[in-house]
């Protein structure tokens, strides 16, 4: 007995103290101890973040290498993924919306995880280009709204009258790299000695993990404001600090779908097996675990509209690394390595700030926009624009592109810094 639970009081202590428990407390009890509240949540929401992010850890690197082995071109593959998205441009407002309507968040991710499952069964049924793109229109529309729903109760269990807390976040959202981590890694092995035949089993396998571990999450109502008047989105909008943000979140952003969409397609066609490609996703995702568990140390040392520029710049060297150096290993793998700053911080950054610019009421509408302006956007821009460039000029060129976003994401973080000032 002692030898299997050792492993679980060594895993524990990452979660900052949170202990191995869902039970929601009375009301009374809540009122006496909103901390000890708030420590319960988190190790459901650390769950939850592992088994989302172990989906995407295999569904997002090899969605286009199994589109591909199906015989789709890459125009076409960059169709299919910008579905994902397209989604993300107005269903994460609208789920944020009713998410903050209602104070419902974790029932509606229920409801989008199980609706999620259903639909993936449709990737087992043979099809063609309008079928996939039904079934993964179908399957994003849930999908994609879970992240920011999730994010926007997280935020507010991990706040408090101090603030943002990033230590405690990082802790939690680790947990969803980790995940990312695992699948990535056995997918590529798996697909390597296997084929691409058995991906839309593993759609199936993840998802259903994923319902597993949002009944876990606490059924915690939030207070719920549709008898009151809402708080006016646009107000906080037309602040210039606001738009600088959302600015240079766009393009920092849409400088990653290369990465995100075409990365795996590239490296294929370098000539790298699919077990390295698997090794140069982890070696991103371990990069922004040692950030997540360690970004307490780091943040307080520069303003947050200041780390925002210092990622920006950061992705630049990162793409110009992909773009001229991707047949030099050695290379590729310090470009990933700077994951950490590119997505890691940076993603850190953006949800203390979305936390500080869009408060209470405001929480899961401010969510939905950095979804929607952040990767909704930006990622079918990126996928479409990126297919047309590669088939035209061949993939190379869609990281030449995206290091000149970087460029344009570094010119906005700066008039963020000094709006900020």
């Amino acid at each position: 007995m002692c030898r299997w639970r050792c492993p679980l009081f060594r895993v524990i202590p990452l979660l900052d103290g949170v202990a191995f428990r869902s039970v929601l407390t009375s009301p009374a009890t809540e009122a006496r101890s909103s901390n000890a509240l708030s420590r319960f949540q988190l190790f459901p929401f650390a769950a939850m973040s592992a088994s989302y992010f172990a989906h995407i850890g295999f569904f997002n690197p090899y969605l286009p290498l199994w589109l591909k082995d199906l015989g789709f071109s890459i125009t076409i593959i960059g169709l299919l993924t910008a579905v994902q998205a397209a989604t993300r441009v107005l269903a994460p407002y609208g789920w944020g919306w009713l998410s903050d309507h209602t104070g419902e968040r974790v029932k509606l991710l229920r409801f989008c995880a199980g609706a999620a499952l259903l639909c993936s069964c449709g990737l087992l049924v043979e099809g063609g280009v309008g079928w996939l793109a039904f079934v993964l229109l179908l399957m994003f529309i849930h999908t994609s709204a879970m992240m920011p729903m999730s994010e926007a109760a997280l935020a507010h269990w991990v706040s408090s009258g101090k603030g943002f807390d990033a230590r405690r976040y990082g802790r939690v959202r680790l947990w969803g790299s980790l995940g990312f981590l695992v699948t990535v890694m056995a997918a590529g092995v798996w697909f390597e000695r296997m084929g691409m035949q058995s991906f839309p089993v593993w759609a199936v396998g993840s998802l259903l993990l994923l319902n597993v571990s949002v009944w876990w999450l606490p059924n915690h109502r939030e207070a719920a404001h549709h008898d009151e008047a809402r708080p006016p989105v646009w107000g906080v909008l037309r602040q210039s600090h606001v738009q600088w943000f959302f600015a240079t979140v766009f393009f920092h952003v849409l400088s990653h779908i290369g990465v995100y969409v075409f990365f795996s397609l590239y490296l294929d066609e370098l000539g790298y097996s699919k077990t390295m490609i698997g090794v140069l996703w982890a070696v991103s995702v371990a990069a922004e675990i040692v950030w997540f568990f360690t970004q307490s140390r780091w943040l307080p040392r520069f303003s947050l509209s200041t780390w925002l520029l210092i990622c920006a710049a950061v992705m630049v060297l990162r793409m110009g690394l992909t773009t001229w150096a991707a047949g030099w290993l050695f290379a590729l793998l310090l470009a990933q390595v700077l994951h950490a700053l590119t997505f890691a911080t940076h993603h850190t950054v953006c949800i203390s700030l979305l936390s500080q610019y869009f408060p209470d009421r405001l929480r899961g509408r401010g969510q939905a926009l950095y979804s929607s302006i952040g990767y909704g956007v930006p990622g079918v821009l990126g996928a479409m624009g990126g297919g047309a460039l590669s088939d035209a000029f061949g993939l190379s060129t869609v990281y030449g592109v995206s290091m000149a976003m970087s460029v344009l994401a570094c010119g906005c973080a700066w008039r963020c810094v000094r709006s900020n000032d």
